[in-house]
């Protein structure tokens, strides 16, 4: 269920986005049945409960889902009441409506002991909805068509109409004084993903890009469909950033099946060789000699490229080719858990370590063969899993973004005053000073992200810069 997705004049309805919604049957203020997405409508019952008793506002509900069928009867209401112009302004097209969803409902207010129903007399209780905005985020909705964004939206200022999205979006839309249109015209930041076992990252990347309705998604390390865990995702104008994210270290749990060996160096490929498990196995004495550096081979069954080719291209045409070796650092290694098949490890491992090659020369000192049968990346650099999310926490709008800021706390910043931020905007150098070398984030005055520069002997030259030209 996609509680954040994006439904207007240029968005249709994508039924699959919504095929696991759960709607509920209630009354309107006409006392006819009506439907509403579950979370929705628990949502809206909170509001309730909170206008009357702080506001002493009584709202009900005018409409909520609508099928295609429904909302082509609504426009054709509209236009015999009120003309083709005024519907073709007010009413979604069929197919594009939010009513579709079951994620929005049309307020009404009750008055003099009555709920109001016609379009004119809602529109004069306008002072009775605006106190009524300030409540919405806290229980997830925004009003979604506000005064002043109707050239964003492309709909008229819709008091009763409101959107629910979960809280954290909606108070960040509310908080920022942004329309779900601006939210995913800027859209930029870091998502991390616990990737699901059985899903290249591509996968993930083409989840992600949909849900947020941009292709500028990237991600900054590679996870092999059988691994789990860390990948971080770069949306909009993170990607620019993606190498300043792929931190130096990772860390990961691995799980090691014993006796058998695989083309792939994994579970999933095809058996070379399969023997008794010895007894006795020096396992934790081999695991203290490896933090080191070393040259490491990497395996064929990967994308590294050998001559413009692939390295897995050769091996699916079983074609001959030398395999190359790159330096890795095996910072730590230690066994975590054995029995007579199987042995667990966590290690923290510089960029570029293949985990199923390291399992292999480990297999090599331990004079047995030996094949990856789990992986988890559970850190990378700044990111874990405690601040991660699966893509069903994604999906029913329980993630978010971190800031370019917060991504890249771990480098130094310098905060600069309106005048200098002109410079910087126009990519223009500035004067090192006693800074020490290295990279350095450039903050406006309100600790925006401008710039990255570096150092460049007695300056600091623009490397990325993030802002618009100042003209």
């Amino acid at each position: 269920m996609y509680y954040q997705a994006l439904v207007n004049k240029k968005h249709k309805i994508k039924e699959d986005m919504f095929q696991d919604c759960v709607l509920i049957t209630t009354k309107n203020v006409d006392d006819e049945d009506v439907e509403i997405e579950q979370k929705t409508y628990d949502a809206y019952c909170k509001l309730k409960k909170v206008l009357d008793e702080k506001e002493n506002i009584k709202i009900g509900i005018l409409s909520g889902y609508r099928s295609i069928e429904e909302q082509q009867k609504v426009y054709d209401e509209i236009e015999r009441k009120y003309g083709t112009s005024y519907a073709e302004a007010i009413v979604a097209p069929v197919g594009k409506s939010e009513h579709h969803t079951g994620l929005c409902i049309d307020l009404s207010i009750e008055k003099e002991g009555a709920f109001l129903i016609d379009n004119n007399e809602l529109m004069k209780e306008k002072e009775t909805y605006k106190k009524i905005v300030p409540y919405l985020s806290q229980f997830g909705f925004i009003l979604r068509y506000p005064e002043g964004k109707e050239k964003i939206t492309k709909y008229p200022y819709e008091p009763w109409h409101i959107r629910y999205l979960g809280e954290s979006l909606a108070q960040k839309l509310y908080e920022e004084e942004k329309t779900l249109e601006e939210y995913y015209e800027n859209l930029t930041g870091v998502l991390v993903i616990d990737k699901e076992k059985d899903m290249t990252s591509r996968d993930v990347v083409n989840i992600v890009s949909r849900y947020f309705y941009t292709k500028k998604v990237g991600h900054t390390g590679t996870l092999d469909p059988l691994a789990t865990g860390i990948l971080v995702i770069t949306i909009g104008k993170a990607t620019k950033i993606s190498e300043l994210l792929t931190a130096s270290y990772k860390e990961y749990i691995a799980t090691v099946k014993l006796g058998l060996e695989t083309d792939t160096l994994d579970i999933t490929g095809k058996v070379l060789k399969e023997e008794s498990v010895k007894e006795n196995l020096e396992i934790v004495k081999v695991l203290k000699e490896f933090p080191r550096n070393y040259l490491q081979e990497v395996p064929i069954y990967s994308a590294v490229k050998v001559k413009g080719k692939k390295l897995y291209e050769y091996a699916r045409k079983k074609e001959e080719v030398i395999l190359p070796k790159k330096e890795v650092t095996i910072k730590e290694l230690e066994l975590l858990e054995e029995t007579s098949t199987t042995f667990t490890f966590r290690t923290v491992v510089s960029k570029g370590t293949y985990i199923r090659s390291l399992i292999r020369d480990i297999a090599e000192n331990l004079k047995t063969p030996a094949t990856m049968l789990e992986l988890r990346r559970v850190k990378q650099g700044n990111f874990s899993l405690e601040n991660s999310y699966t893509l069903d926490e994604l999906k029913s709008g329980q993630a978010t973004l971190l800031s370019l800021e917060q991504s890249l706390s771990n480098y130094q910043s310098i905060i600069v005053d309106k005048k200098t931020e002109i410079k910087v905007k126009n990519g223009q150098k500035l004067a090192r000073g006693q800074k020490k070398d290295g990279i350095y984030l450039i903050l406006n005055e309100e600790k925006k992200l401008l710039a990255i520069y570096k150092t460049e002997k007695e300056e600091l030259v623009a490397w990325k810069v993030l802002t618009t030209p100042h003209c």
